[in-house]
């Protein structure tokens, strides 16, 4: 009897360790992902998705929606939302306290000057005369979820990082990328990289940038169907838009060969929906000449949609001139699924869309509407240098004022025998007053409170100790440190935080979702996914119903 018992007893064991590993094997074996596509529209508010919905193709972005899982309910949990820290979020998974991009540039408090958030002078540029590739991801300070799948794989997974803008390339591929690329335009009109990656383009980049190709994209641009249908925006002709220089008013059509001088040569492309075109051709040469998904190894492709942020930042959030670029951008998506399913397999990609931020509404609009709004210069904070002086005696207790953070002369502040945190809560209260700051604290505070809701939990995340200044403020709603015309983006508002995020493809569950989640729990949702390490300083968590 003993011995039938342990036979049983064995039996049932072994029986249950196959089973186990049999249905391990099951569930592994649904991540046949040989190409994760990881794309970001600059500049797109989550309201586009609808405002727009009714001219949408049915197999762009509704595709995307009805085919995939849509995160209704998404936002960035930091201040500022721009584009360089928003790239870097998205694809490490932390916010700017942990991952160091705190801005597009930032005041260095050791070199004492402003520094661009990719410039690295080690480097070179590759592909054009243009000082502008001096680039790398040094002062990103963790890996990415495609350097967590180069390692996982060996170096045999490929990453290739396109964008128009040098930080949406760089960030999101990574400290291990293949290759990271973005358009010079000026007088140039190349794609180019960075010595960091290699020392000379590959023929399939050279051959994009022939002459004769790039004047393809410097054309004609009027309304995609009939200016009458655009309904969804305001007129064609309004005050609030800047439009482009050698053009009396900011209405349709745009000739860009003619208006190219006027307005930086090539660079004229960006500011116009031929730009996502060119990035899109550009991205589908990079997935057929680098081999991307050909293999069991799997590769990342990021895409970084730039134009949308430039016509957004000229023209303003109700122009036709934005809507003509996103109902074209949709069609620059269908045309990237198309491509997509021929050439690497239905079944064999994951595809996520999000934003690196949103925008806000043209102030002198909101205005004209009674609604609060208005812009504001670096001249409005000029009484706080006169505050200073006049309270401590001397001039140069400030050395910058940026990014909405204020940054004090320490060694100043020492000889004159005076504590930081006394000058810095002076700045606090004197800053507090001002009729367009909202909320303001000192880095002394950000160090010693834990915050875990509103604004001041978005400054805290977008804090870092060794980088960030003495004192941090948000600014009030509506309000905005830019030009009269057009608008931008950078507080901790719904109309710049909340921003789409749309999974599709190989392991995404169709579905929709209107729990919250954050820009960080992208990074890990996708490392789940693919069952790798998720990024060094991933502080965001797995959004579980989006996979299978």
């Amino acid at each position: 009897m003993y011995f039938i018992f342990v036979y049983l007893f064995l039996f049932l064991s072994f029986f249950s360790c196959n089973t186990s590993l049999e249905m391990s094997s099951r569930k592994t074996s649904k991540n046949n992902t040989k190409l994760v596509v990881g794309v970001v529209v600059d500049q797109m508010r989550f309201e586009y998705l609808n405002r727009f919905k009714n001219k949408y193709s049915s197999e762009g972005f509704l595709r995307l929606i009805n085919q995939g899982y849509s995160c209704n309910n998404h936002h960035f949990n930091y201040i500022p939302t721009i584009t360089g820290p928003g790239h870097a979020s998205i694809f490490s998974g932390t916010t700017p306290s942990v991952h160091g991009i705190i801005g597009n540039d930032w005041y260095d408090k050791i070199k004492d000057k402003t520094v661009y958030c990719t410039t690295d002078n080690k480097y070179q540029t590759v592909g054009a005369d243009a000082k502008y590739g001096k680039v790398a991801p040094t002062n990103l300070k963790v890996t990415t979820v495609a350097d967590q799948n180069r390692i996982f794989t060996q170096m045999r997974g490929k990453t290739v990082g396109v964008s128009i803008k040098d930080r949406g390339a760089v960030f999101p591929s990574g400290h291990t990328a293949n290759g990271a690329y973005w358009f010079e335009g000026l007088n140039e009109g190349k794609w180019v990289t960075s010595s960091y990656y290699m020392d000379e383009l590959p023929e399939w980049v050279k051959d994009f940038n022939t002459s004769s190709n790039m004047l393809k994209y410097l054309k004609t641009w009027n309304t995609y169907y009939d200016i009458n249908l655009y309904q969804e925006s305001g007129p064609d002709n309004s005050n609030y838009e800047k439009g482009f220089n050698g053009k009396t008013a900011p209405v349709f059509p745009y000739d860009l060969k003619e208006l190219m001088t006027s307005n930086e040569g090539y660079d004229i492309i960006k500011t116009s929906p031929f730009g996502n075109t060119m990035t899109t051709d550009f991205a589908l040469s990079a997935i057929e000449a680098e081999g991307l998904g050909d293999d069991e190894f799997t590769d990342f492709l990021t895409i970084s949609y730039s134009s949308t942020d430039y016509v957004g930042h000229d023209f303003g959030l109700s122009s036709v001139e934005l809507q003509d670029t996103y109902l074209r951008l949709d069609l620059e998506i269908e045309r990237l699924l198309n491509y997509l399913d021929q050439n690497v397999g239905k079944g064999n990609y994951t595809l996520f869309l999000t934003a690196d931020h949103g925008a806000a509404e043209v102030p002198a609009y909101l205005s004209d509407i009674n609604v609060p709004g208005s812009n504001i210069g670096k001249d409005d904070f000029s009484p706080l240098f006169d505050a200073m002086k006049a309270k401590y005696r001397v001039p140069d207790l400030i050395k910058n004022i940026s990014n909405n953070q204020v940054f004090l002369n320490h060694e100043r502040i020492r000889s004159l025998q005076l504590t930081l945190e006394e000058v810095q809560k002076f700045v606090v209260n004197k800053i507090i007053d001002y009729s367009f700051v909202s909320n303001a604290y000192t880095a002394t505070t950000m160090q010693s409170t834990y915050f875990q809701s509103g604004l001041p939990m978005l400054l805290q995340n977008g804090y870092n100790q060794k980088l960030s200044g003495d004192v941090l403020f948000a600014l009030q709603p509506g309000v905005i440190v830019y030009g009269p015309k057009g608008t931008t983006h950078g507080s901790g508002y719904s109309y710049d935080t909340h921003v789409p995020l749309l999974f599709y493809g190989n392991g995404i569950n169709n579905g929709i979702s209107y729990e919250p989640t954050s820009v960080t729990d992208i990074a890990p949702t996708i490392s789940a996914l693919l069952g790798i390490s998720f990024p060094s300083g991933a502080t965001g968590t797995v959004i579980e119903k989006v996979i299978y």
